[in-house]
């Protein structure tokens, strides 16, 4: 049985930081690449960022470049979202999923490319 699960989430002031995890189970993580998207109140879901498992490739939106950090663990079947810098707009709901296929500039950000997704940690950004 696919599993994502994600904790971490909370609130944070403004400028502040936190690591989000994605636990993985019930596959392979190696052979997969992960994606973050988040969805904020009143809003569409959109990809946060994604990290593939071959070349270990990372994409971001461009609102959080240079401040997120994506990495992977696959010895600890985790993916991580390091969020430096946040900002009252990075507050929502986080997702991790699974990318079917592969991952390219076109695609790494689309929720129909995602096969498994996680149930969501909130993330508050506020002071």
């Amino acid at each position: 049985q696919v599993q994502l699960v994600e904790s971490g989430g909370g609130l944070v002031q403004p400028g502040g930081s936190l690591r989000l995890s994605c636990a993985a189970s019930g596959f392979e993580l190696p052979y997969y690449s992960i994606g973050w998207f988040r969805q904020a109140p009143g809003k569409e879901r959109e990809g946060v960022s994604c990290i593939t498992n071959v070349n270990l490739n990372t994409y971001y939106t461009a609102s959080v470049k240079g401040r997120f950090t994506i990495s992977r663990d696959d010895t600890k079947n985790t993916v991580y979202l390091q969020m430096n810098g946040l900002k009252p707009d990075d507050t929502g709901v986080y997702y991790c999923a699974r990318l079917l296929g592969w991952a390219t500039d076109n695609t790494w950000n689309v929720r129909s490319a995602y096969d498994y997704w996680g149930q969501g940690t909130q993330v508050t950004v506020s002071s």
